[in-house]
């Protein structure tokens, strides 16, 4: 039986794999008259760091190693369907569920991201017993939903299709801005966006139609519905149906209900809005993908009252709004922000009613109080 072909990469890790750099300063200590002590000190310890260079280790990779483990044996592919602490809750294709701890290789690897697995991620796994396993690979992620946090990229979900907007029109209030940083996301991401106005029965629909028509002109579904009343539920069901949909939205807006509603065999938890401050209380504590039974899963995700974005400059925010993305050519410099340039295209659009001037305002806070702000 040939050998394996086993292949050498340079592979980043953490910051803990550097090596240990002298603490003195020779020359110093050598005027002070310690000749006698920088003659005890270890020869292995490195007189010149290398930077960079000690947080790269070299690994042998083997041509099959997302198939089999370290002692040769299959390994079994499964998708994550949630991420408790240190534990992943692994499915296979028969079924079979598996709580996974995660390799310490993969964990050590110098990544931007908080969590080196997340729910929806296709992964290969090493079963210790008929409930245990060890994650030895992560495929490639597609469809990917994150946002940042504490300066890391917070990946949410992976693996999705559509991203389901969902918002509350009363109970907690309409947040438009919250849906524009959701959109700009799928926009990034290539990922369909659908916008869900939900507890469409605690207001009048004639009032969000003028919001409702500004999103559609742009190309953007948007749905109204009502989980008490079973409005468009019928047409969700369809919609969700052999999809990988990821639900996003405040605490409160109703993902737990409109699920119930569109599959009444989930029983997901619910919980009603605080009547003295109209924030939810949170009823999901981590993404978990759930299975449809008319095919198809969805991500129900923890409730997001703040939602920074990743991956995104402030340059490149004009050119993933579609509404404003054909005037940004049409400045009068490359770099434009469309904020107090001369000769704007984008300004003059929404002086000429080209560009709905609650969009351009919507563009002009993004920019000031998120992405400029941090800069």
């Amino acid at each position: 039986m040939a050998k394996k072909k086993r292949a050498k990469q340079r592979t980043s890790f953490r910051k803990k794999y550097q090596g240990r750099v002298r603490k003195a300063d020779l020359t110093r200590d050598f005027h002070a008259g310690e000749e006698d002590a920088l003659a005890d000190i270890q020869r292995g310890e490195r007189l010149s760091g290398k930077g960079d260079l000690t947080r790269k280790r070299t690994v042998s990779v083997d041509q099959a190693a997302d198939e089999l483990d370290a002692s040769g044996q299959p390994l079994k592919l499964g998708r994550v369907i949630s991420v408790h602490g240190l534990k992943s809750r692994v499915v296979t294709e028969d079924g079979k569920t598996y709580e996974c701890a995660v390799r310490q290789v993969l964990k050590s690897l110098s990544i931007e991201q908080r969590n080196v697995v997340v729910a929806g991620d296709h992964v290969r796994f090493r079963a210790d017993s008929d409930i245990d396993g060890m994650i030895e690979h992560v495929e490639s992620r597609k469809g990917v939903i994150s946002r940042t946090s504490r300066g890391q990229q917070h990946v949410l979900v992976a693996n999705v299709d559509i991203l389901l907007i969902i918002t509350s029109v009363a109970q907690p209030a309409l947040k438009p801005a919250l849906i524009d940083r959701f959109l700009l996301t799928a926009e990034q991401c290539n990922l369909e966006p659908v916008i869900v106005l939900n507890k469409i029965d605690l207001v009048d629909p004639a009032s969000l139609q003028s919001l409702a028509g500004v999103y559609a002109t742009m190309g953007y579904r948007v749905l109204m519905t009502s989980a008490e009343t079973g409005l468009n539920i019928r047409y969700l069901q369809a919609l969700l149906r052999g999809k990988q949909t990821a639900l996003a939205g405040q605490s409160g807006v109703g993902k737990s209900s409109l699920l119930n509603a569109v599959d009444p065999g989930l029983g997901l938890a619910v919980a009603r809005v605080s009547a003295d401050n109209e924030k939810g209380r949170h009823t999901t504590t981590a993404a978990q993908l759930i299975p449809l039974s008319g095919g198809g899963a969805v991500f129900d995700t923890p409730g997001i009252r703040q939602f920074q974005l990743w991956d995104i400059a402030a340059e490149e925010v004009a050119g993933l709004m579609p509404d404003i993305r054909p005037y940004v050519s049409a400045c009068r410099y490359p770099n434009c922000l469309h904020l107090a340039e001369d000769e704007c295209a984008v300004k003059n659009a929404v002086a000429d009613g080209w560009i709905d001037a609650r969009r351009y305002d919507a563009y002009c806070h993004l920019l000031e109080d998120d992405l400029l702000a941090l800069q």
